[in-house]
């Protein structure tokens, strides 16, 4: 025929066959011939239909009961059927199997080409029962007759070899895209057609379970292997590792040795690569000698893996040992030692080794740069970022979204938002993580106005903010008190669905607060589904009336006081002059250990002086390690307050003594103890 008929075409044909084998059964009036010739040439050729693509129907996943409707010879006995077929003409059988072995293949090509389908997803479970009831078995091809006399066809031939390679090729792709869904089609395909797996097929359904997070199932597929191997082993611990499921990857190493599989190179290397996402630094040093013993120290991915391990277990000092012992060095090693020096906030080790991975002549990737800028932004180090910010550009590096972030950081944290924003406009397509960069840049640099405007910006292009970008620009709406402009940003958050994300709801009670809106600010924490020590500190902030009440809910619910806890109950129980709470509090934070905190102590005084107990308030001023001047004003305030004008003005020549420079309120105190005690002199 030339042309491979498609599945619609081969079954429109087996329907208008069908349809006349049907009109034959029914019959006409008595006296009448009941078929002419012409419909006994189509009769037999509905018949040889119905035998081959009886086949075909339950390949393509057609289900029972549409396939009754559109043959009804399929449920008519085999003996019937058989002598039918015998009845076929030569002419018409020979033409009839060119058409069909067509038609079949065609079949075939369909089903290949697109195994994921609904009829294949839901007829998955009774495949096996319908092949048998046809008598089409995968596993045994060879010439088979179907229909009786003389007439005989070859049955389905399977490319067994090329079949496998298709369905482990299907599955790879659907493992990098993590189609999960489409992954369990294709292997309820494998299943229905009753194909036995090779070993590459076995560890391809392993790759795709593993790495589209149903770690059940893979592990069903790895127990029902016949033979295990190091292969199928390190495909499914490195799904684990993919998914960043450290612990569980190192248990199926375990697992592993205890099936006696010796490792690999590759094993190692993906078992070093589980203890780094879990930080067991003791399984990795087992994993190390194993290397050693076994001959695999040498290897490029065991000696980037373990200065990876060793570098975030915090053993600087072992992954620069392992650097430097590795028989080649290349940029994935350097790069992991520079990255645990910049997680540790030595911005000059990364420096010195950037230095001497130029001389070397390694070659720079962006993530190397990208690291380098990042310990320049802990040391703010500005000159130094200059540097490598020229070099970005030297190299020929396209400022991306990667590289980018790392450059406004860098600039934010060197104070140099104007530059920040220059290189924030020279990325191409900024996604969300270079804008909420450029947008927290800001608002640590106090440029709310330029913020609000990028912000508008981003909105206008259609690109989403994420919970990092609210929380900045509510904290810009909190530092300019700005009511209006906070209530619209809670209006986003409502619209974008992050009004349940507990950082962006716990810088919203913040704003409320802060601003004085403390009704907001409860409503907002009353509606949170949950709530941590952030929450709890942000409602106790501004509610001072309710202080006392909320701080006994922390208590009963089980949370434990920090610093800010602390501070925000003192000053309720000043403002309420509640000295017998602040008494109880205090005995609290000396169980905690926070009585030697300077900003606790602090608070500490001014609950005293504002209660009028100047004894116990001398007593908490004379434990601070570090007197300020807002400590000192609260103590001269204090003794003011208290008729004690001279230790008022004796404190006053303390804390000139110690160099503290006074201000306005601590200016204003110190002559109201002067005009108290008439000391016109010193008043002057």
């Amino acid at each position: 025929m030339g042309v491979i008929p498609e599945a619609s075409t081969i079954i429109s044909l087996v329907f208008f066959y069908a349809t006349t084998f049907a009109k034959f059964e029914q019959g006409y009036p008595t006296g009448r011939p009941i078929v002419s010739y012409q419909r006994k040439h189509h009769l037999q050729t509905a018949v040889a239909a119905v035998a081959f693509m009886e086949c075909d129907l339950i390949v393509l996943g057609v289900s029972p009961g549409f396939g009754a409707r559109l043959l009804p010879i399929c449920q008519r006995p085999t003996t019937y059927s058989v002598g039918l077929h015998s009845k076929i003409c030569p002419s018409v059988r020979s033409l009839l199997l060119s058409r069909l072995k067509s038609c079949s293949c065609a079949v075939v090509n369909v089903v290949e080409s697109n195994p994921i389908s609904d009829v294949t997803q839901k007829h998955a479970r009774n495949s096996e029962e319908r092949v048998h009831q046809v008598g089409l078995d995968n596993r045994n091809v060879g010439d088979q007759g179907i229909v009786g006399g003389n007439v005989k066809a070859r049955s389905l031939v399977w490319d067994g070899k090329k079949r496998l390679i298709q369905y482990s090729g299907m599955l790879r792709t659907c493992a990098s895209q993590g189609a999960l869904n489409e992954g369990k089609a294709i292997h309820g395909q494998v299943i229905k057609n009753g194909i036995h797996p090779d070993m590459h097929l076995w560890v391809s359904l392993v790759n795709v379970y593993s790495k589209c997070g149903d770690s059940l199932y893979a592990r069903k597929v790895l127990g029902e292997m016949p033979d295990r191997d190091v292969v199928s082993w390190t495909t499914l611990i490195h799904g684990f590792v993919v998914k960043g499921l450290g612990v569980d990857a190192v248990n199926l190493f375990c697992e592993m040795k205890k099936d006696d599989t010796r490792a690999n190179d590759f094993s190692l290397a993906t078992g070093l690569k589980a203890c780094s996402l879990c930080l067991d630094l003791g399984f990795g040093k087992q994993l190390h000698a194993e290397a050693v013993k076994a001959g695999f120290f040498s290897d490029d991915f065991v000696g980037s893996a373990l200065v990876d391990l060793y570098a975030k277990c915090g053993q600087l000092e072992l992954a620069n040992k392992v650097l430097f012992c590795m028989p080649e060095q290349n940029v994935v090693s350097w790069n992991a030692l520079l990255n645990g020096y910049a997680q540790e906030g030595n911005g000059n080790q990364v420096l010195k080794l950037f230095c001497k991975m130029t001389e070397l002549d390694m070659r720079l990737n962006k993530f190397t740069l990208s690291t380098v800028l990042k310990g320049c932004a802990n040391v703010e180090n500005l000159r130094a970022g200059q540097v490598v910010h020229s070099l970005v550009v030297k190299v020929g590096f396209e400022v991306d979204e990667f590289l980018g972030c790392s450059l406004v950081d860098m600039y934010s944290k060197c104070r140099m938002a104007i530059d920040a924003v220059k290189v924030f406009r020279t990325i191409k397509d900024p996604d969300v993580v270079a804008w909420s960069a450029i947008i927290t840049c800001l608002d640590q640099q106090g440029q709310y106005q330029e913020m609000a405007r990028l912000f508008h910006s981003m909105i206008s292009t259609g690109i989403s903010p994420n919970q990092f970008t609210l929380s900045s620009i509510i904290s810009a709406a909190t530092d300019l008190g700005d009511l209006r402009f906070g209530e619209s940003i809670h209006t986003l958050i409502w619209k974008y669905g992050y009004e349940s994300d507990l950082p962006v709801s716990n810088a919203l009670i913040t704003m409320y607060m802060k601003i004085g809106c403390v009704k907001n600010g409860a409503q907002v924490f009353e509606a949170m589904t949950e709530h941590d020590l952030i929450s709890w500190n942000a409602l106790l902030s501004g509610a001072h009336d309710l202080g006392p009440r909320v701080f006994h809910q922390m208590l009963a619910e089980g949370r434990k006081p920090n610093m800010y806890s602390f501070i925000s109950i003192l000053r309720s129980c000043s403002s309420l002059l509640d000295a017998d709470l602040g008494k109880q509090v205090h005995s609290h934070i000396i169980k905690t250990s926070l009585h030697d905190n300077d900003f606790v102590g602090t608070a500490l005084i001014d609950m005293y002086a504002k209660s009028r107990l100047l004894d116990d308030a001398v007593i908490a001023f004379s434990r601070l390690s570090n007197r300020d001047l807002f400590s000192w004003t609260v103590i001269i305030t204090g003794y003011v307050q208290s008729d004690q004008a001279e230790k008022a003005v004796a404190s006053f020549s303390q804390m000139q003594q110690e160099g503290v420079k006074p201000n306005e309120f601590t200016l204003a105190g110190c002559l109201s103890a002067c005009s108290r005690i008439a000391m016109l002199e010193n008043g002057r």
